[in-house]
């Protein structure tokens, strides 16, 4: 028998110690929830993504009575960046999340059909993305790339 251990750190900061291009990534994901289209979960989720050329394309959640029609604000962004910039890296992912009618935010963290698709846009750049995650109480947290949220992935190895 083998025995194998996945663990990983990340860094919980408060909003304030952020650096300034992750704090206006952060805005920008929070400006996005704003655009989200969440009638049925009342979920508003937004994305922003920093693309190696200094672009930023947001994202959020596009729901749909016709479950599963709707689209996560992570994969909105992730496939509208590489539809529009198909040859630019994308560097950080930021998310944010909040209930309607509501002004503060809440912990966030991608479900795994937007893991699975972060992870493929990272392995295929050959390269890390960030991710820059609202967390409770004003908190955020940082992790350095998408494969520590999926360390037994599924990928173009295994077709």
């Amino acid at each position: 028998m083998t025995q194998h251990t996945f663990s990983f750190s990340f860094q919980i900061l408060d909003f304030e110690e952020l650096m300034p291009h992750d704090k206006n990534l952060i805005e920008e994901a929070r400006k996005a929830t704003k655009r989200a289209y969440a009638p049925y979960s009342q979920y508003q989720v937004g994305a922003a993504l920093l693309l190696e050329n200094g672009t930023i394309v947001t994202g959020n959640n596009q729901e749909n009575a016709a479950y599963p029609s709707g689209l996560c604000a992570e994969r909105t962004a992730f496939f509208w960046a590489k539809s529009q910039f198909p040859d630019l890296k994308i560097l950080t992912a930021a998310v944010s999340a909040k209930p309607s009618g509501e002004e503060n935010f809440v912990g966030v963290t991608p479900c795994g059909g937007c893991r699975q698709v972060m992870l493929e846009y990272e392995i295929a750049q050959n390269q890390a993305i960030r991710l820059v995650l609202e967390g409770e109480n004003g908190k955020v947290k940082l992790i350095e790339k998408v494969s520590y949220l999926l360390p037994l992935c599924f990928s173009n190895k295994n077709l």
